[in-house]
């Protein structure tokens, strides 16, 4: 199986006024392909400045990461990317459809091409019935959607979602799940963080769990957690270990 995700002795640190601030501390990871991971880890622990580097947005102090064997570093990289920011939002004075036809556009589709991807994304998202609506009458649920369907538009082989289910109702986030599953049977690889353990332990093939920049523990939901508990028991047990 190839590796989509890896990193190794990834560093960053922040300047402040109070002095240097290590967001990610010698961080190593590696994601096989087509394995959906969830990224845990308490506020602060580093999981959206992990998902910045592997995006483009921020460089690395030291170390490497890289997308499907191609340095981060490097624009072609983030061609096989779709993202979800943790905080969604679109253009509120187009529609649905035409969100998704100014973002195909920047992945040099057209066309009939282009038509049938936006269908398809659409179709996966569960979005069909509002497509040729202004966004601005969108809910929370719908923008999530439109969001997730606008990531999907390349058909990336990665997927990076940062708090997919935040803030949706439990029927917003029995969507995302099978969104989620549905993308999984197709084969993508699939790396997001979540607060919302329940959702994770459905969801995934394997956990990473950070804690001050750090992997305090990784591995299937069988490997780690004993019988008898939950995952968030084995959370709160992992993230207040005193040696972390």
């Amino acid at each position: 199986m190839k590796t989509a995700i890896e990193i190794k002795d990834l560093s960053v640190i922040f300047p402040s006024r109070s002095g240097p601030v290590t967001a990610l501390d010698n961080l190593n990871l590696e994601i096989k392909q087509g394995e959906v991971t969830g990224f845990l880890g308490p506020n602060g622990a580093g999981k959206t400045t992990t998902m910045h580097v592997l995006l483009g947005f921020i460089k690395a102090t030291s170390g490497y990461a890289s997308i499907f064997g191609t340095d981060v570093r490097k624009s072609i990289a983030r061609n096989k990317i779709g993202y979800l920011p943790e905080h969604p939002d679109a253009y509120r004075f187009m529609t649905g459809r035409e969100i998704l036809k100014m973002t195909g556009h920047l992945f040099l589709l057209k066309g009939k091409k282009l038509h049938t991807r936006i269908g398809e994304v659409l179709q996966l998202t569960g979005i069909e019935h509002a497509a040729n609506r202004r966004i601005a009458t969108y809910s929370r649920g719908m923008m999530q959607r439109i969001c997730m369907a606008q990531a999907l538009i390349n058909d990336p082989d990665l997927l990076i979602l940062d708090e997919p289910t935040g803030g949706l109702d439990p029927i917003g986030r029995q969507a995302v799940r099978q969104i989620i599953n549905n993308l999984r049977k197709q084969g993508k690889t699939i790396f997001f963080s979540s607060h919302e353990l329940s959702e994770v332990e459905l969801v995934c093939d394997q956990l990473i769990i950070l804690a001050n920049g750090k992997v305090v523990a990784k591995g299937n939901s069988a490997q780690l957690i004993k019988s008898g508990e939950n995952l968030e028991q084995y959370f709160m047990d992992v993230i207040t270990t005193k040696d972390i």
